[in-house]
């Protein structure tokens, strides 16, 4: 299974449409939050299995702020993040995380990449296609991929200028982990 994550897209359809080109055929879409009526195109043109939560700047949409749902043996817990104080530390989001039994939490809102293991949970946070806020303010999004044997293998992308994706990280994570 393979799994495309981005977030904080802001309506910029070309910056995903370049990563959609990029990432080639996936099972499930994972957006993170601050579409900015971005649902109806992302509907439009991802066909597979789709999982998008509202943003802060998501002011009018129905999208829900939450979601919890498995990719293959693995529970995924997503959010926007910013209800979680993601800005100033993963602590809360961590242990929301922990206490809804989840092996993997993701979220947005920082616009800066995060790839991190507790030992307990998987902390991700793709960046920002769009609008990065990292140093080198390269445009970021992830894959997850979970292989037959159980084993999940994160890759954090940046985008360069010349059009590719260079990956920059690589995690991989066994189901006796979670």
């Amino acid at each position: 299974m393979r799994v495309l994550i981005v977030s904080d897209t802001h309506g910029n359809h070309k910056a995903l449409d370049r990563v959609l080109k990029m990432a080639g055929n996936i099972d499930m879409f994972i957006h993170l939050g601050d579409v900015e009526n971005g649902e109806d195109y992302i509907n439009a043109v991802v066909e597979c299995e789709k999982h998008i939560v509202r943003g802060n700047n998501d002011i009018f949409s129905e999208l829900p702020g939450e979601d919890e749902f498995a990719i293959g043996p693995y529970k995924a817990f997503i959010t926007h993040g910013h209800y979680y104080y993601v800005s100033l530390s993963t602590d809360y989001i961590e242990d929301e995380a922990v206490s809804r039994g989840a092996d993997i939490v993701m979220f947005g809102h920082t616009h800066r990449p995060v790839l991190t293991d507790t030992g307990t949970v998987t902390v991700l946070n793709p960046g920002s296609v769009a609008y990065p806020r990292q140093p080198g303010r390269k445009g970021s999004f992830m894959f997850l991929e979970v292989m037959e044997d159980g084993t999940a293998q994160f890759e954090q992308y940046f985008l360069e200028a010349d059009g590719t994706a260079v990956c920059h990280k690589i995690h991989r994570m066994n189901r006796s982990q979670g």
